[in-house]
């Protein structure tokens, strides 16, 4: 799509008054000048979009310049999060903490206005995007959150009435459209009714490799309709610009009732710069000093680069002005809501504090020694437990409710009640199975805000989860996966379906804690803990009944929480066997057997390596003394990762291969999980650390 010098040259008009012409040109500019400066980025969505931008922050988004952290505000998600220079303008032209010489730093080593928004980072960023969709999906998880606390704590307010009533505002482009996550999350917020979400898509025809013609022929719009989305277009001003009053119209027209709305808009990538409009090399590289200086001849501006206006500088505080005004009504009208009912005010308080209740440990369960007890059913009765005295604990699977055991009992489902399936305060969340949604939509629910949100499916499908995995590990969010049917144990339904490298992968990926308890004891232990730790972690369980450990609950809650710990010792030990999950009880085994050879055998559990890694040195040697070399490690799952345990005279007992189709046991001893494995793997190291 492209457009001629006569109409870019007439770019700077007034939009009928809604914004400033002269901000948004100084934003336009702000762009290509960054991207320009550091070489690199991505210009021309950000000069488009610029005046889109600038009306969203300054006229339909309810946020607080001063506050980014207000609990009142909206949420902006830009899902296309490699246009990030768009985001750091608007904040800096709002007047949040980000300064001009942050936008002069773009993309520079220890810069506050990274290539990439990054939540925690740059101050008014809501969430890290950039992996394209998911900022669409997160913002989906943020709509559901914002509707289940307001129909948990002001379910009666009219609508529009309530302190509870926000909006998730998100821009999106071609590429995140494109994704399949979008499909994802298109279904599920439509579904879901999720009339506090609006998204503004960018349709400018142009990707990286050129035309979208390439890629798609599909009606975006029509799709999203079929959904149960409120869809309409804003086709291209007579000018060439983006038809801003047309868009405002769109925006500002009364929400459909239990329908998310998307608004089809359509841009000239680039837009006004006349060399570079409706290019795809205006996506992804800078414009250059040339192009640049015919965008400012456009745009009848003769200033060096990152030149600001005075009047564009006034500006930003009326803008400041209108978010301290919004704040101030809102605490007005919260002080008045929460004089309704003080007891409501302050358990919606402990929910967003994200209390724990004292009460919560003596109502977990206790299992007895000897009773064979799966690791999954431990955990779904912990589910029971939690949810009893932590309102805040919400969650459900990808269709696999009743085998992950994540239903809440009596819980009701999240649904709108015009489906007659339930209702927005339910706590059972169907995700159907759309396993990268569920993923991507906790993170939007955990950055909400008071939520410990969980969601299930069988581990081998983790690896549908893993880009939505990742971004809570990069933001430290406190997300929990239920992950069942942990190993070759699932039996029959053969190797598509029996996890082997997937444990080793999510040990990789940084900031994430992954739990494989080894009964149904140190499972309940692991939820208690993931309660206090509040970070993202993946909890591993298996469906198949394993023995209770014959230890004390408090020593296996303070091992759980410290990642490993001595299940069996001894004293000057011969030998140290590390085991995880269900194959803790052929280590226990395998340590009798060599017992009775008159070779001592510590047995350690080990949970959690991330757990394990974090503790002191001190504690590490007592668990794993040096002078030990004798070790066997055994998991059933890839060997990879687990050298460094084992270290040169140990051995690993694993798979390294797919699993197969049989019966659970015979599936165990076709890969070599056996005891007789075990035993033959202890005698080789003591052996080869004697020799």
């Amino acid at each position: 799509m492209t457009t001629t010098p006569e109409k870019t040259a007439i770019a700077l008009q007034t939009w009928g008054g809604l914004v400033d012409p002269q901000t948004v040109t100084t934003a336009r500019l702000l762009a290509a000048d960054a991207v320009d400066n550091a070489a690199s980025g991505h210009p021309g969505t950000a000069i488009a979009l610029a005046p889109v931008a600038t009306l969203l922050f300054r006229s339909h988004i309810r946020h607080d310049p001063a506050d980014p952290e207000w609990e009142g505000r909206d949420r902006f998600v830009l899902s296309c999060g490699h246009a990030s220079i768009l985001l750091y303008t608007q904040l800096f032209l709002s007047g949040y903490d980000v300064s001009l010489d942050d936008l002069r730093a773009f993309r520079t080593l220890g810069s506050r206005t990274p290539g990439h928004p990054e939540h925690g980072h740059t101050p008014g960023v809501e969430t890290t995007t950039g992996p394209l969709g998911q900022g669409l999906a997160t913002a989906v998880g943020m709509a559901m959150a914002f509707a289940h606390e307001r129909a948990g704590f002001d379910v009666d307010a009219a609508p529009g009435a309530s302190v509870f009533d926000r909006r998730v505002w998100v821009l999106a482009s071609d590429g995140d459209l494109q994704e399949g996550l979008s499909y994802e999350a298109g279904a599920l917020a439509g579904r879901l009714g999720l009339d506090n979400l609006t998204v503004v898509y960018d349709d400018n025809d142009i990707q990286i490799e050129g035309d979208t013609r390439l890629t798609s022929s599909e009606d975006t719009a029509a799709r999203f309709a079929a959904q149960g989305w409120d869809v309409s277009r804003v086709p291209l001003g007579a000018d060439g610009d983006v038809d801003l009053p047309a868009l405002d119209r769109a925006l500002r027209s009364p929400v459909r009732e239990g329908m998310p709305r998307l608004v089809v808009l359509s841009s000239q990538i680039a837009f006004p710069a006349p060399g570079a409009v409706g290019t795809a090399a205006s996506h992804g590289a800078p414009l250059g000093a040339s192009e640049t200086r015919a965008l400012r001849e456009v745009l009848g501006v003769d200033a060096p680069p990152f030149a600001v206006p005075a009047d564009v500088l006034a500006g930003v505080e009326p803008v400041r002005a209108r978010g301290a005004a919004l704040h101030v009504e809102w605490d007005a009208r919260r002080a008045a809501w929460a004089a309704l009912d003080p007891e409501r005010a302050a358990a919606h308080a402990a929910f967003r504090a994200g209390e724990t209740p004292a009460a919560l440990s003596a109502a977990l369960p206790r299992y007895a020694a000897g009773a064979s007890v799966s690791t999954r059913d431990a955990s779904g009765a912990a589910i029971q437990a939690i949810a009893a005295h932590v309102p805040g604990l919400w969650g459900g699977s990808a269709d696999l409710a009743e085998p992950n055991r994540t239903a809440i009992h009596g819980g009701g489902s999240f649904l709108p009640p015009a489906t007659g399936l339930g209702d927005l305060r339910g706590r059972n969340i169907h995700w159907g199975v759309r396993e990268h949604a569920m993923a991507s939509a906790m993170n939007g629910i955990a950055l909400a805000g008071g939520w410990r949100v969980f969601g299930g499916t069988f581990l081998v499908f983790s690896d549908y989860q893993r880009p939505a995995i990742r971004l809570a590990a990069l933001m430290g969010l406190p997300v929990t996966y239920v992950w069942s049917h942990d190993s070759v144990a699932l039996g029959q339904d053969g190797p598509t379906h029996q996890p082997i490298e997937h444990l080793a992968s999510l040990r990789a990926i940084p900031g994430l804690a992954v739990v494989r308890p080894a009964d149904a004891n140190e499972t309940v232990a692991a939820w208690s803990a993931l309660l206090d730790r509040r970070e993202p972690a993946g909890l591993v369980l298996g469906r198949q009944g394993v023995p209770v450990l014959d230890v004390p609950y408090e020593t296996v809650e303070a091992g759980v929480r410290r990642g490993a710990y001595a299940v069996v010792d001894v004293a000057e030990p011969d030998a140290v066997v590390v085991a995880t999950g269900s194959e803790l009880a052929l280590a226990l085994e395998a340590a009798e057997r060599l017992a009775a050879e008159g070779v001592r055998v510590r047995v350690v559990s080990m949970p959690s390596r991330e757990w394990f890694a974090a503790q002191d040195a001190g504690y590490r040697e007592d668990v794993l003394p040096a002078a030990v070399t004798a070790r066997v490690v055994v998991e059933a799952a890839a060997s990879f990762g687990w050298h460094d345990v084992a270290g040169p005279d140990g051995v690993i007992v694993g798979i390294d291969e797919f699993g197969l189709s049989a019966p659970a046991d015979e599936a165990l001893r076709a890969r070599g999980m056996t005891v007789e494995r075990v035993v033959d793997a202890l005698r080789a190291t003591v052996a080869r650390a004697t020799a």
